[in-house]
């Protein structure tokens, strides 16, 4: 029973002092110039694409991208969610006023645009045959945006239609061919 107890602690005196040893390699093998980042940071080139990776792989949202870009957006909409994203394309954009984009990525007004940015998403996955005429949504930002449906397509807040969607890791992106501005702040 002692040389029992002697082996054992022998095994685990081992097994501690080993692992001791690849903690010390594995600090030593990180460099310290190597900064950690958050949830957009993660590299997984197997599961299926969150929201924020799939629309930067679209040529038709390169503007969206700068914009969540530039309001600090892509690590929260990188996260778990679930997120339904209304995500107007370049020509959504560019069908507004001449300079409000380049205006909106001034860093004096991020506010604006992240009100902007977060009006176009949903907490939740509204998948495009769950949208029934006259239904109001919560948007992140606080406001609300109206559906429509007509001639059987889905229009928000009479302005802008959908014209894909595309399933994500963490909730649904829907093509919208208008960009949503909320409703002046009361």
């Amino acid at each position: 029973m002692k040389n029992l107890l002697i082996v054992f602690t022998g095994v685990c005196c081992s097994l501690l002092f080993g692992c001791n040893n690849n903690t010390e390699t594995t600090k030593e093998s990180v460099s310290p110039s190597e900064k950690m980042t958050g949830q957009s940071g993660v590299q997984d080139d197997v599961s299926q694409k969150n929201v924020v990776q799939i629309a930067i792989g679209s040529k038709d949202h390169s503007t969206l991208v700068t914009a969540v870009k530039a309001a600090d957006l892509v690590d929260v909409l990188s996260n778990t969610g679930p997120f339904t994203v209304f995500a107007p394309t370049n020509d959504a954009f560019n069908k507004l006023p001449k300079g409000t984009v380049e205006g909106l990525l001034k860093a004096d007004k991020k506010d604006a645009l992240t009100d902007i940015l977060q009006y176009h998403v949903s907490v939740g996955v509204y998948k495009i045959e769950s949208f029934k005429d006259g239904q109001i949504l919560g948007q992140v930002n606080g406001s609300n945006i109206t559906v429509t449906i007509k001639n059987g397509k889905v229009i928000l807040n009479g302005s802008a239609t959908i014209i894909a969607s595309i399933p994500a890791s963490n909730g649904i992106i829907h093509v919208i061919d208008g960009v949503l501005l909320p409703p002046p702040q009361k």
